[in-house]
Parts: structure tokens; C-alpha cells; sequence
């Protein structure tokens, strides 16, 4: 049996929280991002709540979450259906190459799937090389550049 059948996704759920809090901190840390814990826990909290605009995905392995996805669903002037923006995903580096990030992409897309959604999408940093990689098998890079407001606007 391969290292991807032995996965399974889900929604978060509150049992998940040892787990998460340190791939929390991973994909944080890999982004070279702090945040305050008072926003962890919110994040924390509105993952688990009944927002069906707000969802936490967990990959598990051997009964233990080895990777996550959070997604926010929303409206678009482009579409009458919602767009999927896929905001975070990260896996335990440990437990890399065995299927678990394309797996969650996955997951979102048979959920996009069913639900109707017209888009799904995201973002990363060009230094991320590796999840690059997984990234050009499973979407289509696009030509669009990001911005975000100057810190001093």
C-alpha cells in the first residue's frame, strides 16, 4: 500500500489541536511570519466554528495530522458562484513524499467540484521551491502580480 492510500483528509476537528499548533508554527516559521497568539487561537477557533466560508482541512497518517489546509470561501464580481482561495497549506517536513499536500489540494477541488465553485486558487512565495513543484502538476501558474497595501499608507 502506498504512503498516499494510508492518508486520510478531513475537517479539522478539536482533538486535532496538538497537531496543528506546531504545523501552525511550521508554515508560519517557513514564511518567515509571527503573528500573535491571541490570533493563533482565534484562527484556532474560527476554523472549528460552523462558518462553512471558513474551513480547516487535516491530512492524517498513522493517527496523527502530518498536514494542513485552511480555505476561505467567497463571493466574486466575476462569477455567481463562490471563489476558494486556499490560504494556508503545509505538511510536517518529516512526513513529506507521501502524498499529503496533493492529497488536501484534492480534497478542495472535490469540494469545489461538488459545490459549484468557479475558481480555486492561491498564492506562494517564489522561494518556495519545493511546494512549487507540486503546485505546476496540480493548477496552471497564472500572470497575475500581487499587491498589498505599503505599511505606511
Amino acid at each position: 500500500m502506498s504512503g498516499e492510500q494510508q492518508i486520510t483528509v478531513r475537517n479539522l476537528q478539536q482533538s486535532d489541536e496538538t497537531d496543528w499548533r506546531p504545523l501552525w508554527r511550521g508554515y508560519l516559521e517557513f514564511y518567515k511570519h509571527k503573528i500573535a497568539d491571541d490570533v493563533t487561537g482565534s484562527t484556532w477557533r474560527r476554523l472549528l466554528s460552523d462558518d462553512p466560508t471558513f474551513v480547516g482541512l487535516a491530512a492524517e497518517h498513522e493517527g496523527r495530522v502530518i498536514g494542513i489546509a485552511h480555505y476561505i470561501l467567497h463571493p466574486s464580481t466575476w462569477s455567481r458562484s463562490h471563489y476558494c482561495y486556499l490560504e494556508d497549506l503545509f505538511v510536517d517536513p518529516s512526513a513529506r513524499g507521501k502524498g499529503a499536500g496533493r492529497l488536501l489540494i484534492e480534497e478542495i477541488y472535490r469540494r469545489a467540484d461538488d459545490a459549484g465553485w468557479d475558481r480555486v486558487y492561491w498564492i506562494t512565495q517564489e522561494f518556495n521551491y519545493k511546494g512549487r513543484i507540486l503546485y505546476d502538476k496540480l493548477a496552471r501558474k497564472t500572470d497575475c502580480i500581487t499587491y498589498e497595501r505599503k505599511e505606511d499608507a
